[in-house]
């Protein structure tokens, strides 16, 4: 466990202006033009209004500080009518759906069963855990049914239809028998580079945790997996050159009343949306606004609007609580750039190519194996029903190989490894 002695671990950050004009991965030069973030939902208390006033820091702004996570969005999918996937912990989509766009909030009596359900389960797995780290879970229930707060649909915009090749690598996680030639077959996740903003923050099954320190004119967000941190500066310094692209870009804060607003720009197109940070990847253009507000002592709602008119059909907005993160640290997550894992990928795959060749010499012509054939699962588990030299079970579509238009690929069907 570490605490966050140095602020000034200066993290990608900052950048674009309102309408900006610049390359997008051999696109011609235009002006982008982007759409207002819609005011901050509060969906921690089902819609209500709330006049909760933060405490103050020495210096007077709202404090937001503390150790927060997202674990209790447990169950919550991302988008209206459909499941977050084994990796985020989604429900299963309704058999039938209402006319009309699918509710935010559930009934009384559908949030009275959901805060007994939370609660019972997380009495059973406090007496049936393995250990205290992996399969981390929620402790109290909100009555938000999805994560999408615009549009008001609870839908994921389209992909546009002229975005091609824009998914992210999967690479131990690949589809199939697909080959693996180089690291840039790896997402940047499993580099142990970065999972970027959206997929840094969104529940999976441990490392949940998102750190918030204060100081006059800055604040330091920082998440428990892959361990990045973030600065945002609130003292109006002048953003740095657009040219400049950073995989969390380059942010700028400012205070508009009880909340924390952040806007993002400066963002490379390597990183993406989903969950682990999965999924299509966008553009340079993206902007993220993020906004930030304590509304109960042991709340701060966290919403975030995505805004990328060279990716996405619309932007889109997600909103939900964080909560007091159990044990109040930030365990180490001791992964490296250029660690062993992508070596021994590679040589793998190289020694497939010669036992193909071998066998074909003898007269046998036979499937390329996957590279996660038969491997282990989520925690380690053995994977169901596979056995060696046959594809595993389940192992296909994860997402990821989005972006050829249609809808947006968020990589909800992606496990933690």
């Amino acid at each position: 466990m570490r605490k966050l002695g140095w602020v000034g671990v200066l993290v990608a950050v900052m950048g674009l202006t309102t309408f900006v004009g610049q390359p997008v991965s051999g696109q011609a030069q235009q002006e982008i033009k982007y759409s207002t973030p819609p005011p901050l939902v509060i969906t921690a208390f089902g819609g209500k209004p709330v006049d909760y006033k933060a405490p103050r820091t020495p210096w007077g702004d709202p404090d937001l500080q503390g150790v927060w996570s997202s674990d209790d969005m447990e169950n919550v999918g991302i988008a209206a009518g459909g499941g977050g996937g084994r990796g985020r912990g989604g429900a299963p989509a309704a058999a039938t759906e209402p006319a009309g766009p699918p509710p935010l909030y559930m009934t009384e009596e559908q949030f009275a069963a959901r805060k007994k359900q939370v609660e019972q389960a997380a009495t059973n797995r406090d007496r049936t855990a393995e250990s205290s780290f992996r399969f981390d879970y929620g402790r109290r229930a909100f009555p938000q049914t999805r994560l999408l707060v615009d549009p008001p649909d609870g839908r994921m915009p389209n992909v546009r239809p002229d975005v091609v090749n824009r998914g992210m690598p999967r690479g131990t996680y690949t589809q199939g028998n697909a080959e693996l030639h180089s690291w840039k077959d790896f997402s940047l996740y499993e580099r142990c580079i970065t999972r970027g903003i959206g997929g840094s923050v969104l529940r999976v099954i441990y490392g949940n945790g998102n750190r918030i320190v204060q100081a006059p004119g800055i604040v330091a967000f920082s998440y428990e997996m892959l361990s990045d941190t973030r600065i945002f500066h609130v003292d109006n310094r002048p953003h740095v050159n657009q040219k400049i692209g950073m995989y969390l870009g380059d942010s700028r804060a400012r205070w508009e009343g009880e909340e924390l607003v952040v806007e993002t720009t400066n963002l490379t197109d390597q990183t993406a949306f989903g969950v682990n940070g999965n999924g299509t990847r966008h553009s340079k253009a993206m902007k993220i606004t993020e906004r930030f507000r304590r509304v109960a002592d042991d709340i701060v709602q966290y919403q975030a609007t995505w805004d990328d008119p060279l990716t996405y059909t619309a932007p889109f907005t997600v909103s939900f609580p964080l909560t007091p993160l159990d044990g109040g640290y930030l365990l180490p997550y001791d992964c490296h750039e250029g660690n062993a894992a992508i070596e021994m990928t590679l040589k793998a795959e190289r020694d497939e190519d010669k036992r193909l060749a071998e066998d074909l010499a003898k007269g046998i012509k036979r499937e390329r194996r996957g590279v996660s054939e038969c491997g282990a699962g989520v925690g380690s588990q053995p994977v169901a029903g596979c056995t060696p030299g046959a594809p595993a079970a389940g192992r296909g579509g994860r997402g990821g190989r989005g972006g050829r238009g249609g809808a947006a690929d968020t990589g909800e069907g992606t496990e933690e490894k």
